[in-house]
């Protein structure tokens, strides 16, 4: 990985539309996985219990499934493989990458790694292609043991019963509405740094980005302007140009589906403060370009409050106080990442007991995470064992428990 950083950083850019530096960070980032998933595989054991009885040895061992299946997104094509399949390898399991029809070629480079690593034939094994064949073909064979799928939330509910059939255990890593909650005593600079850089950064498709922001009433309008000012310096354009701070979105289907959304916006009455069209100025006019947009005046109950938009679109809400805006945060279907920016250690951490999510930060923005503690969602964002962490191993492997006489 380390040696074809450039290579492979080029192939995510041209397939995915992130600027290179984005490729190049998911790129680090994966390393930074591999290398935790190998060592939780080396201390990987079990354990021994006493026995009740005289003369017996008690243990547990953890042994692997057989042959596991991996449906990777086409937003980090490189960094979501690399945490999956390394527990899954260094657990002893074969392995089927499908990767996302978007970005087979990102799929093609991760395992060229493996192969040029020689890892034996048929341990890793590469299949592309259509979805709606090749994922029924692989939740439903009775022979795949697992499946651990990164996507949307209705493609993930029809794996999970899918798998159900076969009692195929499943790894699902879903939708998200991710709010950061900007209290009254917070840094607003800080906040605003936050918020441009986990809404816009890939072009606002990560299932961590911020898509609401929730603001007391006494700072509204001031955090407002400042996010204002910040987002007119975002340069959309190119992925491979250098001066590029946003690319494009990933493909017609996704522009369509995020013009759709910013349409709903304003014909349900939120203010379209800035953007909300696609570009059609110059060599940007054949791409799948969009202007980085925020809507203020978003009323909780809104379509672009409660449904992921996967695009470069900030819902602005406003919040009485610091017990509504927590009310109005946990207030969607879905549960990934949250964060609030405040200097109360009180509330920040009442904020962080109520909030319903899987991960949560304070005055730090909501895409961070590291790889030593695990990752995932609640209620709509994600069912099964998180990834990452030790619940990588866990996963990808079943509990044997062994009584032994010997006297």
């Amino acid at each position: 990985m380390r040696e074809r950083i450039d290579r492979i950083a080029g192939v995510i850019t041209a397939e995915n539309g992130k600027t290179l530096a984005e490729s190049r960070a998911e790129i680090a980032s994966a390393i930074k996985e591999m290398d935790y998933q190998i060592n939780e595989g080396i201390r990987l054991g079990g354990q021994i219990m006493p026995s009740e009885r005289e003369g017996v040895l008690a243990y547990g061992i953890r042994v692997p499934l057989g042959v596991v299946a991996v449906i990777s997104p086409w937003n980090f094509p490189f960094n979501v493989p690399s945490r999956k399949i390394t527990p899954a390898l260094i657990t002893g399991n074969t392995c089927v990458l499908k990767p996302a029809g978007l970005t087979p070629g990102v799929g093609a480079e991760f395992v060229a790694l493996f192969e040029g690593a020689g890892l034996p034939n048929g341990v890793l094994n590469f299949v592309t292609g259509c979805g709606t064949v090749l994922g029924p073909a692989l939740v439903e064979d009775p022979a795949v043991r697992a499946v651990t799928f990164t996507g949307s939330t209705e493609i993930g509910i029809g794996i999970h019963k899918a798998a159900a059939n076969n009692l195929t255990r499943t790894q699902l890593e879903m939708g998200g509405k991710n709010p950061l909650v900007v209290l009254a005593d917070a840094d607003l600079e800080r906040a605003v740094d936050a918020a441009v850089l986990a809404a816009y950064a890939c072009a606002g498709q990560w299932c961590t980005s911020t898509s609401r922001v929730v603001v007391e009433e006494r700072i509204h309008d001031d955090f407002v302007a400042m996010l204002l000012e910040r987002v007119k310096e975002i340069k959309v354009g190119k992925g491979t140009a250098p001066d590029t701070t946003m690319g494009p979105v990933c493909g017609k289907g996704q522009l369509t589906g995020v013009l759709d959304y910013i349409q709903k916006g304003k014909d349900q009455g939120a203010r379209l403060t800035i953007g909300g069209s696609q570009i059609n100025d110059n060599e940007l006019a054949r791409g799948c370009f969009i202007e980085p947009t925020i809507f203020t005046e978003v009323t909780p109950d809104m379509t672009v409050a409660q449904e992921e938009i996967f695009g470069p679109v900030l819902s602005v809400i406003r919040a009485a106080d610091f017990d509504q805006a927590v009310e109005i945060a946990n207030h969607v279907q879905f549960g990934l990442s949250s964060s609030v920016y405040t200097k109360d250690l009180q509330k920040a951490l009442t904020f962080v007991e109520r909030t319903e999510v899987g991960l949560t930060h304070v005055n730090i923005p909501t895409a961070f995470k590291e790889p030593q503690l695990s990752f995932g969602g609640v209620k709509r964002s994600g069912c099964g064992l998180p990834e990452a962490g030790d619940t990588g191993v866990e996963f990808f492997t079943e509990h044997k428990v062994t009584y032994i006489k010997y006297r």
